[in-house]
């Protein structure tokens, strides 16, 4: 499955990162998170340019989205719910002029 290679390449990326030393991949009730751990004090904000970085990295060629949620943060871990998901596409005209319409593909 595409997917799962997207999570290999992901998770690669993370791991080769500046301050992140490990990183684990769970589900807990069909839900994927991300346990990070880093050597030094980071803030948030980073660490999720850091994620969004990699993420981007590994869909590149694909038509997928990425989301990255903040659970919860202790001194060198940090946890996200993290996700790849497919955009829904409209499969057929609706006739309100949508901007995304099917008419307009090529």
């Amino acid at each position: 499955m595409v997917l799962d290679q997207v999570w290999a390449t992901f998770i690669d990326h993370l791991n080769q990162a500046q301050p992140i030393d490990d990183v684990k991949k769970t589900h807990m009730a069909g839900t994927p998170f991300l346990y990070l751990s880093v050597s030094d004090e980071i803030e948030n904000k980073e660490m999720k340019k850091i994620i969004e970085t990699a993420a981007v990295q590994s869909m590149k060629g694909k038509r997928l989205h990425f989301e990255a949620i903040f659970v919860r943060k202790d001194q060198h871990s940090h946890v996200y719910r993290c996700r790849f998901f497919v955009p829904q596409e409209k499969m057929f005209c609706c006739g309100n002029f949508c901007h995304d319409c099917i008419r307009f593909r090529n």
